[in-house]
């Protein structure tokens, strides 16, 4: 047997999404998750302090920080925006 070569360790980047109380939708990338969670519980970001309560949807981990960042812009776009919260924070019945 041959041994494996010892794989890289790669830290992951989290793409929070959260509802706002307006019913829009925030999505943002993060180096640190909980962090970035409390910064919005606290009304420290600007662009959801308005809209309290905010609720944490979702996230994913995603490979790298271009990817994250990319993905953010994603669902930032209008279209897209209206994808994710039609497929991503759809009430069930």
């Amino acid at each position: 047997m041959s041994p494996e070569a010892p794989q890289e360790r790669r830290e992951t980047v989290p793409l929070a999404v959260r509802e706002l109380s307006n019913g829009d939708i925030y999505v943002g990338s993060t180096d640190g998750l909980r962090r970035r969670l409390a910064s919005h519980q606290s009304g420290q970001v600007v662009s959801t302090s308005k809209y309290f309560p905010t609720v944490l949807r979702f996230y994913v981990a995603v490979a790298d920080k271009v990817t994250a960042r990319r993905l953010e812009r994603y669902f930032k776009s209008g279209s897209d925006k209206v994808f994710a919260k039609k497929r991503f924070l759809q009430k069930s019945e």
